[in-house]
């Protein structure tokens, strides 16, 4: 028994020296709780680790990390961006609404072939591409001035999810009920990564790098949308930083200045920089952060 005894503290040591030998190497860093996953951490709640813990950023500036984020107001001057001829914009205290007929201001083999916006497919593949052509709708959007992240995310559904620059409603990866996007279907969308649906013309992915596209996001910081939690959505790069952003939660989104906003800093998204088929990039295939609200027809 003695002899076990022995061996036992001797394999125990052997495996805490082993241990030792593992962590020489371990630099440790002081971390801050993040309790409201906006990306800053709380200067008054810190800890020392080797690895990032959950729940903790190495940013140290949060002013207010009681778990909801403090409203920012969404730059006004984001709106300039998107489309009169399609868009309307309302500004009424602490709400925006914005409508739209949906009719974009780009050229696509999706309107009918006698507009002057009509051009034979550069990306689509025809006999891919879904029946009818594009045609007025309406689409009405009502977000807070200030929207905030919601204490759970939400999944988005089928239909319109945001409004893009353009006036086209923005869809996430699904096709229909449970059936996600395929390269098949994908195959028939035009350079601006849109198509038709029961419901009319309407994107589901970031616009191709053609010569034809002169208006839309194609892996930049330009303003893409608004989703219909309120949150603006930009393209793969940041502006404050002219690189993609090495700081997005699990939705694409941050906290920082964008140049619609100044100095100042607010939470919105980005097309996250991941290939989703072959090389078509998603422009939001994730769980919304704030509180969605409902599209009026």
């Amino acid at each position: 028994m003695k002899y076990l005894s022995f061996a036992i503290l001797v394999t125990f040591l052997i495996y805490s020296q082993a241990c030792k030998d593992d962590d020489s190497d371990c630099m440790e860093l002081i971390w801050y709780q993040d309790a409201d996953s906006d990306g800053l951490g709380n200067p008054a709640v810190s800890l020392s680790d080797c690895e990032q813990p959950q729940g903790y950023v190495s940013n140290n500036s949060d002013t207010d990390d009681s778990g909801i984020i403090s409203a920012s107001r969404t730059p006004e001057s984001a709106f300039d961006d998107f489309n009169d001829e399609a868009v309307v914009v309302s500004f009424d205290g602490n709400e925006i609404t914005i409508e739209s007929n949906g009719l974009p201001n780009h050229t696509s083999p999706y309107w009918d072939s006698s507009s002057d916006m009509y051009i034979d497919p550069v990306v689509a593949v025809s006999g891919q591409m879904s029946p009818g052509t594009i045609r007025s709708g309406s689409y009405s959007l009502t977000v807070p001035a200030a929207p905030v992240k919601a204490s759970t995310p939400s999944s988005t559904g089928l239909g319109a999810i945001g409004i893009a620059v353009t006036g086209v409603p923005i869809f996430n990866d699904e096709e229909g009920p449970n059936i996600a996007l395929s390269a098949q279907v994908a195959s028939g969308f035009d350079y601006a990564g849109g198509h038709m649906g029961p419901t009319g013309y309407h994107y589901h992915l970031e616009s191709s790098d053609v010569s034809e596209n002169t208006l839309l996001s194609h892996n930049d910081h330009e303003l893409v949308g608004i989703l219909q939690d309120g949150f603006l959505i930009y393209g793969r790069k940041c502006s404050s930083t002219n690189d993609y952003p090495t700081d997005l939660d699990a939705s694409g989104g941050h906290t920082s200045s964008t140049h619609h906003s100044g100095d100042d800093q607010f939470y919105h998204y980005h097309i996250i920089n991941e290939f989703y088929l072959d090389n078509r990039i998603l422009l939001f295939g994730v769980d919304l952060q704030g509180t969605p609200n409902a599209f009026a027809r």
